[in-house]
């Protein structure tokens, strides 16, 4: 009798080369779990079938990187907004654009539709959250609450309530009818970043970089439950079908979490790194992630994964579990689900004449310009099908992906590499042909020369500047050749005892800051720091400062901000990140304070504590004015540092 395979509970699926640049955002189809959608720095959102490595469809139209996307429930729409703030919808069945949407005046961060598919809900850095109506091209209504950026939107099931995450730390729940805030539920201390309503019941889940994931009762208003597990921050969620539990997606694993009581029922390690959307299909549940300009996608076998219905890890009960039913819990209020007929959502009675716009022919200039480019017709007939198929999407016959053998390492379809999807794609334009050989023997030195990038990434798979090859000596044919033990460790041992020199000197760095800082004694500890000369030490140092606003003050300001901007200048996009991240700390905290201070009339007397803490208001003001001007010219960068940099302008803009 033969022996049964093992098979692994989580595998990855494949990797593509996206875009020609940066890949921004990502979302996958909630139907089909099938179509996935990519947008990047190259101004494109391309559509693919996952699992298959050529483009389906590539939109045009948008002239800024495209920071979000959704896909509507029945995939036939698209939305997807853009870093200048204009949104555009296409219709993917008919392969055309629907809609250019404009209004916000800064970065559209979370998009949604509602159920209806009428409607679309925008959140932006601009603290704005707007309701567009697809059919009118206009807005309907703009809801205005949040003081920083909204990070996530989502519609309830019945499609009368909308649910807002911001980096205010709030959450907030919006009534459509009324047209004004329900509720405002507090409790995270770092920037939400994303919210997910219960399928059935009144229950809304949020998580957040503070690393937990908290659940709102949604009829009395108040917490039910936060699980604070997570080492790092909730990337995304998403229910069971059936609501028996909470799929989170974290940095290296995926957590299964109960909430009455807080539990986490199994931990699926996934080396997904940035994932951005999970979707279930065929009880399987597949992820996507992206890196730079690659897109990942990884499947969960969801039958060998714990849930409420089985006994979790580590948890032992006097008494079985119930197994759920497709209602969810009876504990709480469900929803009123409208009915299979009925087309329009909940109006908005309280529309603002104002919020509402007309056609332009600017947005039909946009429009003209915008196309839908179908590059595999194949697959397009295959998953876009008319509108009379009795199965559109998903297609007819869904299978789900076989699991690889647990003992095998890795699968012909887990080792697709981003090279073999770039000689098979075909949406990207001016892509020249990939050299025939593009992986050389490590035994061969390859004859191109490699240069720096102007900013070297935080995450990489290589050394900068560096090559396997450079380390072995050259071969005149191409053949492999055997290479002794001996000269083999004789050249890699190269440059190494100068790195263990760079090294050690590191360590002693370190050592010293480290031995200032176990006195308490925050600002000398930055001081000497500073004092050692060496950028690296003081990222190290600002990432432990950066966790607690507490420990910031006027002194603090005055020494880091010197060293902010110098970081703000850096090739490395690490010290940029950790340079940007501490000067909208002192920008938040710090800056009304100066500015008060400054303006306040001079004081009768000598108040030498006065007069300190003006001398420190006017060295960081004057420090702040230098480094506006940094932020101000790279402001204009696509990708995540435009991005981060335009946030800092707003918030220096009282400088001005």
């Amino acid at each position: 009798m033969a022996e049964a395979v093992t098979t692994k509970t989580a595998w990855k699926l494949q990797e593509i080369v996206a875009h020609s640049s940066n890949v921004s955002s990502l979302v996958l189809g909630k139907s089909s779990g099938r179509l996935l959608a990519t947008g990047g720095d190259d101004c494109r959102v391309n559509i693919w079938s996952v699992n298959k490595p050529n483009c389906i469809m590539s939109l045009t139209g948008h002239t800024a990187p495209v920071e979000s996307l959704q896909i509507h429930t029945n995939e036939q729409l698209i939305v997807a907004g853009s870093q200048s703030g204009s949104i555009r919808v296409w219709d993917l069945e008919a392969a055309k654009i629907l809609r250019t949407l404009g209004g916000h005046k800064a970065n559209i961060f979370s998009l949604d539709f509602h159920p209806s598919g009428n409607f679309v809900a925008s959140g932006s850095m601009d603290t704005n959250i707007k309701l567009w109506d697809v059919r009118r091209k206009g807005c309907v209504f703009r809801y205005k609450g949040h003081t920083e950026a909204v990070r996530c939107l989502r519609f309830s099931p019945d499609g009368k309530w909308l649910a807002s995450a911001a980096d205010d730390h709030t959450v907030k729940l919006w009534d459509l009818i009324a047209g004004k805030i329900m509720f405002e539920f507090k409790g995270h201390t770092g920037p939400v970043s994303i919210v997910e309503f219960h399928p059935n019941e009144y229950l809304l889940a949020s998580g957040s970089s503070d690393r937990t994931v908290r659940f709102w009762d949604l009829e009395k208003f108040q917490v039910v439950s936060c699980i604070e597990e997570g080492t790092t921050p909730v990337r995304c969620m998403l229910f069971n079908p059936d609501g028996c539990c909470l799929y989170s997606g974290f940095q290296d694993s995926l957590c299964v979490h109960g909430w009455e009581p807080e539990r986490c029922f199994d931990v699926v390690p996934v080396k997904w790194g940035k994932v951005a959307d999970l979707s279930i299909c065929n009880n399987q549940l597949i992820g996507v992630s992206f890196a730079q300009s690659t897109v990942s996608s990884f499947v969960v076998d969801l039958n060998r994964v714990t849930k409420s219905g089985s006994i979790p890890h580590g948890l032992t009960r006097d008494e079985p579990l119930v197994p759920p039913t497709p209602t969810g819990s009876s504990l709480r209020r469900l929803y009123d689900r409208p009915s299979a007929g009925c087309s329009k959502p909940q109006r908005v009675k309280h529309n603002s004449e104002s919020e509402r716009r007309s056609p332009s022919s600017e947005d039909d200039r946009d429009e003209k310009e915008s196309k839908a480019e179908i590059q595999n017709l194949e697959e397009y007939k295959e998953i876009f099908q008319p509108k009379n198929a009795i199965c559109r999407t998903p297609p007819r016959h869904n299978e789900p992906f076989p699991a690889p053998p647990e003992d095998e390492p890795i699968t012909g379809k887990e080792a697709v590499k981003p090279s073999q999807a770039v000689d098979v794609q075909t949406p990207l334009p001016k892509q020249e042909p990939p050299d025939p050989v593009q992986r050389p023997p490590i035994t061969s030195s390859t004859p191109l020369t490699r240069t720096e990038p102007s900013v070297i990434p935080a995450a990489r798979n290589e050394p900068i500047g560096l090559k396997a090859s450079d380390f072995l000596p050259a071969v005149k044919n191409q053949s492999h050749t055997e290479l002794m033990d001996e000269e083999a460790m004789s050249q890699i041992r190269k440059g190494h005892e100068t790195m263990c020199v760079v090294l050690t000197s590191r360590l002693k760095n370190l050592d010293i800051v480290r031995a200032v800082w176990s006195t308490s004694d925050i600002k000398n500890s930055v001081e000497s720091a500073v004092a050692i000369n060496d950028l690296s030490v003081v990222v190290d140092l600002l990432n432990i400062v950066n966790q607690k606003a507490s420990f910031w003050n006027l002194d603090l300001c005055t020494i880091v901000l010197p060293q902010i901007e110098k970081l703000l200048q850096s090739k490395y996009e690490s010290y940029v990140q950790t340079g940007c991240t501490s000067l909208k700390l002192i920008l938040q905290r710090y800056l009304p304070l100066i500015i008060d201070i400054l303006a306040a009339p001079p004081s009768v007397g000598v108040d030498i504590t006065r007069e300190e803490r003006l001398r420190k208001c006017k060295l960081c003001y004057e420090q702040l004015k230098n480094i506006s001007k940094i932020v101000k010219n790279k402001s204009g960068l696509s990708g995540r540092h435009g991005s981060a940099f335009r946030e800092l302008h707003l918030l220096m803009a009282a400088l001005e």
